[in-house]
């Protein structure tokens, strides 16, 4: 009998699994060692750690690092790239801007991701406005499919000049490479938006990404059985079905930190919390996104990994630390990450081969970690092997082991804290106002410090803070999004074309989730619009706009301007693109509360605990999952459940609600 939904996140290090019975009753989770080489593996051990068979499981959602990990670790199918006659180059010229300004021994930009000698060019042209200036003959298709055919390459990008404006040609191109070529990419199926180096750098990723993932699809549909449905959790933080993920892997690009981001929009809902930001800190990175008006931001331009990316995506930004990150001296300054010990060999502290110092470590050191825990059923943890890769450090900076640890603290809280800030300071907010949620592996070790920098005086740390980003799997709700580009100066306003082209992409999306058995009426229809004044180059976004009045949408422009930039015109402007979001209604879960064992304040251990101040301390701990509720808690204090540790520092405050979470007061 199939009567659970499971979502499981599959990191870098572990996979995550929350497991939720279809009535909503119970929960379970789980984390388990992630198999790199075999990640459907990771899925089998989830379904068996939550005590489960997979005939037992209705419906999993899969979020994945896939495809973030070819991206950011430069791992490329090799692929063709078809573009209309002398704009090949495009992929190569780029941008023009220089990566390292005052760097000249530093390559300007990363390498084209298609060498010369795979791309091709076709007798073709559409103008800017959709006309045709020449035409796609049935001849020059045959041409170019047999040059690219003869390439041995059995992956294409197409990317035809203003085909957002008028897909024909390109449409007309797919369809002829399809019969020849296994995996083929085309832009106005991709990124149907103007700027062409974006849209042909986002094709042909798309098209990089689509043979590992119809792999990975096909191994997990091989092991489960027929009536056990598969979703993915894309990067605006929805969930997708199989057959477009196969064909638009790209969505997967930030598909862990979405899920994420998706949990934290949940959670400030159940709370009431207006604004929050996010800090999920795992092994290699640290991901935030702010939540405004509990919804996420959404961004449509990316780099990950060096490359520029043009879809919509939560706009989470990552930063190199984590508690694999690498400490090491440059210069005489200690310096922490970018550098991971990643999974293999991991930290010091795992036993699996590491040595160089990392935040793990020195986590260690400083008793936020438990040295008699083991992570994930498998991997011991070793305060011997942490102290003998900090020590070579300490020595070369002559300090203690100890002061050392506190310093690769102090280091990357300040990292963290600058991050925090500069992404809210270019969104024109206020982080002092907004509340933080701290959750993955590490991310309650370190929110209060990190909080402290940024000024925010709340943080919660959510039930299940561990596996929370599987949690956001488990609830998430079925989405479709489209950004596309309308190019609609205000001076030459047209208001049935736009309605027009809106009802097309609407119903273009509404179709997908109908043919997963959505009723249409029940449908929720999310619209932000791009708008500049004439002569800008990039747009402001507006949320909720009023299409349908030019002078009111005119005025919500000029409002969001002046709320971002302190300033407003009163100039022509353009309405340069629109997003649409077409998705399932919500159908909110009960709050993630664990199991309800008897309230206990008394400690269940001690251990010695050195703060980022420096100052040490005999610290009780506590077992998370007896916390009275609504008693206050003041610091110094560890509270550890089965996968994480909350540190909460001297002065600062804690206590527990109903539903398992924890609400940290943090003394400014």
């Amino acid at each position: 009998m199939t009567d659970w939904r499971l979502g499981i996140d599959i990191g870098g290090t572990f996979t995550d699994v929350i497991a939720v019975s279809t009535a909503g009753a119970m929960r379970r989770s789980a984390k388990v060692p992630s198999q790199p080489q075999q990640p459907v593996r990771a899925i089998v051990d989830a379904i068996a750690a939550v005590d489960l068979t997979w005939d037992r499981v209705a419906e999993i959602v899969h979020g994945t690092t896939i495809v973030t990990n070819d991206i950011v670790e430069h791992r490329y199918r090799p692929c063709a790239l078809i573009a209309t006659a002398g704009f090949s180059d495009t992929i190569e010229i780029g941008r023009g801007s220089r990566r390292h300004l005052y760097r000249m021994d530093l390559l300007p930009r990363p390498p084209a991701l298609v060498p010369r000698h795979l791309r091709f060019e076709v007798a073709e042209r559409v103008a800017h406005d959709g006309s045709v200036m020449t035409e796609l003959t049935d001849a020059e298709i045959a041409r170019v499919v047999d040059a690219v055919a003869a390439s041995g390459a059995d992956t294409v990008a197409v990317c035809l000049l203003h085909s957002f404006r008028n897909a024909e040609h390109e449409a007309r191109l797919g369809a002829a490479l399809r019969t020849r070529i296994a995996n083929v990419s085309l832009s106005h199926e991709v990124s149907p938006e103007f700027r062409e180096f974006e849209r042909m750098n986002t094709t042909v990723l798309n098209a990089m990404m689509m043979a590992k993932i119809k792999n990975h699809l096909g191994l997990i549909d091989a092991e489960k059985p027929d009536d056990s449905r598969l979703h993915l959790m894309h990067s605006a933080s929805g969930m997708a079905a199989p057959a477009l993920i196969a064909e638009r892997p790209l969505m997967l690009a930030m598909s862990g930190p979405a899920a994420g981001v998706a949990a934290g929009c949940k959670t400030a809902r159940d709370m009431g919390t207006r604004h929050a930001v996010t800090f999920d800190m795992g092994g290699t990175t640290t991901d935030i996104c702010l939540i405004v008006d509990q919804k996420a931001e959404i961004a449509v331009n990316r780099d990950l990994g060096g490359q520029r990316i043009r879809m919509p995506m939560v706009a989470v930004d990552s930063i190199g630390a984590g508690g694999g990150s690498i400490a090491r001296l440059v210069s005489g300054a200690l310096v922490v990450g970018p550098e991971s010990a990643g999974a293999r060999p991991g930290p010091a502290c795992y036993g699996t081969g590491g040595t160089e110092a990392t935040v793990s470590d020195a986590d260690m050191i400083l008793g936020y970690l438990n040295p008699e825990r083991t992570l994930g059923g498998s991997v011991t943890l070793s305060m011997e092997l942490a102290e003998a890769a900090i020590r070579s450090l300490a020595e070369s900076m002559g300090f203690t082991i100890p002061n050392a640890a506190a310093g690769i603290a102090r280091v990357v809280h300040a990292n963290m804290a600058r991050a925090l800030r500069r992404a809210s300071i270019e969104r024109g907010v206020d982080i002092r106002q907004f509340e933080m949620i701290a959750f993955g592996g590490a991310g309650p070790m370190h929110a209060v410090e990190v909080a402290r920098l940024c000024g925010i005086a709340r943080i919660t740390v959510p039930a299940f803070s561990s596996g929370f980003s599987a949690l956001g799997c488990v609830d998430a709700t079925m989405s479709y999004s489209r950004q596309f580009s309308v190019g609609m100066k205000s001076t030459a306003w047209r208001d049935e074309y736009l309605a027009r082209l809106v009802a097309a992409q609407t119903d273009a999306l509404t179709a997908a989730l109908v043919e997963a058995g959505h009723a249409a009426n029940s449908l929720l229809v999310d619209c932000v619009a791009g708008i500049r004044y004439s002569g800008q180059s990039y747009e402001t976004s507006i949320a909720d706009p009023v299409l349908a009045d030019r002078d009111a949408l005119g005025a919500q422009f000029d409002a969001a301007h002046t709320a971002l930039y302190g300033y407003s015109t009163g100039e022509a402007w353009e309405l340069a693109s629109l997003r649409i979001e077409v998705s399932a209604p919500k159908g909110e879960t009960e709050s993630a509360t664990p199991d309800a064992i008897e309230s206990s304040i008394a400690p269940i251990a001690q251990r010695h605990v050195t703060f980022e101040s420096g100052a040490g301390a005999m610290v009780d701990v506590l077992d998370r999952a007896r916390l009275p509720v609504g008693h206050v808690f003041s610091g110094p204090l560890i509270v550890e459940d089965s996968w994480s540790t909350t540190v909460l520092p001297p002065q600062d405050r804690l206590r527990a609600d109903a539903s398992g979470n924890l609400h940290i007061e943090v003394t400014l």
